[in-house]
């Protein structure tokens, strides 16, 4: 695999002091192997069973890994044999086996020995019983599309691009509601007539009508695209299958809901049914629904995927509802030709669609700015002084962990979206070493703020590059923004004519290119500046919509920059980091919010909320997803006695703990932690105050 620059983009292997580095050059993940000093030899990735990029052969007595994560136990048939993670004790006899290990790069191990596998709270240990040639693949989780299909504005046309979507789906088995089985669905370009790249959509047996119009035809996309369904017009919105069902999509609730409903329903049922196959785990909401539903999930299982759907959509959605998952994105997308362009990175992350009509968005915008300035005084200046040359728009509230608005207006409580963003991380090219962190201050009255460095880095489990710079002139800033580099932390201030520096203004939209990947400007008004860094080749940032207060900006700084850090993308860190400050309503993602600095510890980024319950706690636990690990992931808390898995999502579940039990949850890992609604951090709370 390679990027559109010809260079390498598969995982690659080090060597370390104590084993091997396997590292994606394209997401910046790197997980270390403890195996004793080898010698790596490359070998073909076709000798696994299970599609790798990269694979090297390495003898070894055992492989220690750096943390706790999900492992299958396979034959050479693909069989589940055996399951590992938290407190693991398993012992297999001397067989072939493939050992699957779901770390922040998709590992395979093929070794013929016998199996010691054990796991405490911080990492896990495969002993073999002696040295053994094992063959380590590796792949990325980083998703490209196939290839790009062209349609002219016609609805009729793009309902025929629109139906290509689904030709990414790697299985139309449930286990497509896993992220990593669904893929990432080809980029859509309007031009002057069709053509659809040679792909169709895979034969599900399933169709959505809808009128043939631009606000219907994009809220049906990710249905679509889920079920591998055609789009045709229709005068009703309707979804049916080869097997003669048929369901109105123009339910009580509305054309939209409806289609949100079904979009969440069959996702869900396929984790429940998903759990007679491939990845076979106790999963929560099967075991708490079961009983209810009244379904035979091993026929269901091999049933096909029409027939599956017709069984999933005879369930009240009411039965199922509060054990659904917080949905991660919803897109607000204007109702214009050339929103298809953003289609397909919308559909990728399985979002719910709400179309902006042009009849409805000027009338929104302008009652934005006035609710803005009303509720609450967000805005320490009147709109008119906000140096913004689009209209404020605010999207209605939405039951999912993210808004982002395509279209005309600058949102509040959304992420700006933003098509070169999209096709800029695409296009992210492979960056060998260290994680690059750039923090530069141009402010001295905000010299305080740059002990952000200090957080920044400060994982023993990851190799950063921390650089701080200060009062740098023009020149200096423009070399900056050019060099490649992961991260930007500003500090400075921002006006009509761009940054500040020590000698004159560096306005962003006179630069030939940016090498910045994520940034955060933490200066007034750089809403601006930030969107044209977009435009020049970053991926993502964190920007503001007015004047700052210095004591604000220092609080929202110190708490991004720990978040992100941790391993939060851009869009999760903000909200989280918003109820540090009086004026977080100012801060806004710009581009693509999924981007993050960093790996995770464990997988994916988590929070806890506490509360004190008498002698005993109530611990809500909340994932949050990334690019790499979207709506679909299973995860086990570990917390108190539990041993079942989640979907992941939002509030994954809330666990009553004694003191003993939490304080040994929160020495896990260093998250965030909210108590009474203040933000701290898990090694550093004091349980008895709580």
């Amino acid at each position: 695999m390679t990027d559109r620059s010809g260079a390498a983009t598969r995982p690659t292997f080090e060597r370390t002091e104590d084993g091997l580095a396997v590292v994606d050059p394209i997401e910046r993940h790197r997980y270390v192997l403890s195996t004793g000093p080898t010698r790596p030899t490359a070998v073909e990735p076709s000798r696994f069973l299970f599609p790798v990029e990269s694979a090297v052969s390495i003898r070894t007595d055992g492989i220690g890994l750096p943390s706790v994560v999900s492992i299958h136990v396979r034959d050479e048939r693909g069989t589940v044999v055996a399951r590992a993670e938290h407190h693991a004790e398993e012992q297999l006899p001397s067989e072939a086996y493939i050992i699957e290990v779901s770390a922040p790069v998709k590992l395979y191990f093929r070794v013929e020995a016998a199996l010691d596998i054990t796991a405490d709270t911080e990492g896990m240990a495969i002993e073999f019983g002696g040295e053994r040639e094992v063959l380590v693949g590796a792949r990325s989780h980083h998703e490209q599309p196939a290839a790009t299909v062209r349609t002219p504005a016609e609805p009729e046309a793009m309902m025929e691009a629109i139906s290509t979507l689904g030709s990414a789906l790697k299985t139309t088995t449930p286990e497509r509601s896993y992220p990593t089985l669904r893929g990432h669905p080809p980029t859509i370009e309007l031009a002057d007539s069709l053509e659809l790249a040679g792909l169709e959509p895979p034969e599900t047996g399933v169709t959505i009508e809808v009128p043939p119009e631009y606000e219907s035809i994009y809220v049906a996309a990710p249905l679509s695209y889920y079920l591998g369904a055609t789009i045709e017009p229709g005068i009703e919105p309707l979804l049916r299958t080869d097997r003669g069902f048929e369901q109105s999509l123009a339910g009580p609730q509305g054309f939209e809901r409806t289609v949100a409903r079904t979009l969440k329903q069959a996702f869900f049922m396929d984790c429940l049914t998903r759990t007679e196959g491939l990845y076979p785990v106790d999963l929560h909401e099967r075991r708490v629904l079961e009983g209810k539903l009244g379904l035979d999930f091993p026929t269901l299982y091999e049933q096909p995927l029409a027939a599956q759907l017709e069984t999933y959509l005879s369930i009240p959605y009411r039965t199922i509802a509060e054990h659904v998952p917080t949905w991660k994105l919803t897109a607000n997308v204007a109702a214009t030709a050339d929103s298809i362009e953003h289609l397909s990175f919308v559909v990728a992350d399985l979002a719910v669609v709400r179309s902006l009509t042009p009849a409805t968005g000027p009338g929104e915008m302008a009652s934005a700015v006035e609710r803005a300035t009303d509720e609450g005084g967000q805005f320490l200046d009147e709109p008119a002084d906000i140096d913004i040359e689009e209209p404020f728009v605010r999207p209605e509230p939405a039951d999912s962990l993210e808004q982002t608005w395509i279209g005309e207006g600058t949102p509040l409580g959304a992420s700006k979206a933003s098509l070169a963003a999209y096709h800029n991380r695409l296009e992210r090219t492979p960056a060998e070493g260290d994680i690059e962190i750039t923090v530069v201050c141009n402010d001295a009255a905000m010299a305080d703020e740059r002990a952000v460095e200090a957080s920044y880095g400060e994982r023993a489990d990851l190799p950063f590059d921390v650089t701080v710079a200060h009062d740098l002139t023009t020149d200096e800033l423009a070399d900056v923004l050019a060099a490649r580099t992961d991260f930007l932390h500003y500090i400075g201030h921002v006006d009509d004519e761009g940054f500040a520096c020590a000698d004159g203004r560096l306005d962003a939209r006179q630069l030939d290119s940016v090498g910045v990947d994520a940034f955060l400007l933490n200066a007034c008004q750089s809403y601006r500046q930030g969107m044209a860094l977009i435009e020049g080749g970053a991926i993502g940032g964190i920007v503001t919509l007015s004047d700052i207060l210095n004591s604000e900006g220092v609080k929202m700084g110190t708490a991004l920059a720990r978040l992100l850090n941790t391993g939060f993308p851009l869009g999760s860190a903000l909200e989280i980091a918003r109820s540090e400050s009086i004026m977080g309503g100012e801060y806004l993602v710009v581009g693509d919010g999924e981007i993050a600095i960093a790996q995770a510890a464990h997988l994916q980024p988590n929070l806890c909320e506490i509360e004190r319950d008498d002698d005993s706690f109530e611990a809500t636990y909340k994932t949050f997803l990334t690019s790499w690990d979207g709506i679909g992931t299973a995860v086990r808390p570990e917390i108190g006695d539990n041993t079942d898995h989640y979907i992941s999502s939002g509030d994954v579940g809330s666990f009553d703990v004694s003191e003993e039990e939490l304080v040994e949850f929160l020495s896990l890992e260093d998250i965030p932690v909210i108590v009474r609604e203040k933000l701290n951090w898990s090694r550093s709370i004091d349980v008895e105050s709580v």
